[in-house]
């Protein structure tokens, strides 16, 4: 009991990491299971069949293929303007600026129907065509707070004698702010990057408000569901998790790297 007491911080935190991924666990070992119907919830038999043929059922890579290209355009939009608000809100002082901190905030704490139908509502409204473009719009909206929230943390903790060091070597604004204020600031924009793109990419409610006939991947999912879930879907769900995975222990290590170099 006293070893218990002493550790329990850490076995409360490893039995939180158990909770939170035996999910994926279960998606990557269903994604190694061949059913007997059209239902993937009870292993049968172990096989590689959906692995070799990842695209084996109709439409699912091009659904997949879409909500890819949604979710590059939606991160790269709600990055560079989520930047740029993030430093206005944090390095200028302007009228309405509290305002403009509080609406920031609203589509985080807004339930997603209500946005969803909402956006739906203006869509209609301004007679836009449902599809693509509407998905992006509403993409980069509610992308664009978890964005600001990253990088403004990242900026509020810089140091301006850094800047103000550079600028008094000679370094002119355009070499101040490539060589200064964005490598320090990269940490925090990287991270509002890809949050942007994980929730765009997963999102199902607003995007199947505005989606109109389009099909993305999440909504695939959910259609398939009510016929029956394809092995192939486990297959997508877990390459996306291992991928995810590599880069966070790619960045952890070359951040490790780096804290070397500079002790060094």
């Amino acid at each position: 009991m006293r070893w218990i007491r002493q550790h329990l911080v850490v076995i409360a935190g490893l039995l939180t990491l158990a909770y939170m991924i035996l999910p994926n666990v279960v998606v990557m070992v269903f994604s190694f299971n061949k059913p007997n119907g059209r239902f993937n919830y009870a292993w049968q038999q172990f096989s590689l069949d959906a692995w070799k043929d990842p695209c084996g059922v109709a439409d699912m890579c091009g659904s997949l293929s879409l909500s890819l290209q949604i979710a590059t355009w939606a991160t790269l939009g709600a990055t560079v303007l989520g930047t740029m608000i993030s430093f206005a809100l944090v390095r200028y002082r302007f009228r309405a600026r509290g305002a403009i901190n509080s609406l920031i905030f609203l589509p985080m704490a807004m339930p997603e129907v209500v946005m969803a139908a909402s956006l739906l509502t203006l869509f209609l409204n301004m007679g836009a065509e449902l599809g693509f473009w509407t998905i992006l719009i509403a993409h980069i909206m509610f992308c664009l707070s978890f964005v600001v929230t990253a990088v403004k943390a990242r900026v509020m903790s810089m140091d301006p004698r850094l800047e103000e060091a550079a600028r008094d070597l000679y370094a002119g604004p355009v070499q101040t702010f490539l060589r200064v204020t964005l490598p320090i600031a990269a940490p925090g924009i990287a991270a509002g990057a890809l949050l942007a793109f994980a929730l765009s990419f997963d999102d199902f409610i607003i995007t199947n408000f505005n989606a109109g006939s389009t099909v993305t991947f999440p909504m695939f999912v959910w259609g398939s569901a009510q016929r029956g879930t394809p092995v192939q879907i486990n297959v997508i769900g877990t390459a996306m998790f291992v991928i995810a995975v590599l880069m966070v222990a790619a960045g952890q290590i070359i951040t490790n790297r780096r804290k070397k170099t500079a002790t060094a």
